[in-house]
């Protein structure tokens, strides 16, 4: 996920972040600046979260991302279900502007193809159902990478155990 930046160096994530974030100042584009400050925020929070501070490296930048996305899209949803239309398109707008730093999305099908070959692998080696679960997603997790979400992870693994 990181780019080359002008001095030729490699350029993180929150680097880009950064940079991106003065560039929308000087054009004076409010949501993009105010969303990139949250982001800004959030990543901050994330690196001093635990016993010591870190700093975190572009796949923990991303889920901290993803984690921001999700909250947009389900502020979204629930702003639409009030009917409060403006609200829910100031959620969306964020959420268009996060979306450009995540890595693009693997389709359904392409992790379904993996769950499927991993549960075959739990299966050979005797585990299956629920006892095959926490192995079964931690081995697609890592294949995937940050390529899906936990969640439909999670959800792909229940149903090819047939949990």
């Amino acid at each position: 996920m990181a780019s080359v930046g002008q001095n030729g160096g490699v350029t993180s994530l929150k680097e880009r972040i950064e940079s991106d974030l003065a560039t929308a100042m000087k054009a004076r584009e409010e949501t993009k600046v105010s969303t990139l400050r949250m982001l800004k925020s959030a990543i901050q929070n994330a690196e001093v979260a635990g016993d010591e501070a870190i700093v975190l490296s572009d796949d923990q930048t991303i889920a901290v991302l993803r984690a921001e996305a999700k909250k947009r899209a389900e502020s979204a949803q629930i702003y639409a279900d009030a009917g409060r239309t403006e609200a829910a398109a100031k959620e969306r707008s964020e959420l268009s502007i996060i979306e450009a730093y995540l890595p693009a999305a693997m389709s359904d099908d392409d992790v379904r193809k993996i769950v499927d070959e991993e549960v075959a692998k739990a299966a050979a080696s005797g585990a299956t159902g629920g006892k095959a679960m926490g192995a079964v997603v931690k081995a697609v997790r890592e294949r995937v990478g940050s390529g899906a979400d936990g969640g439909k992870i999670a959800a792909l693994v229940k149903a090819a155990l047939g949990n």
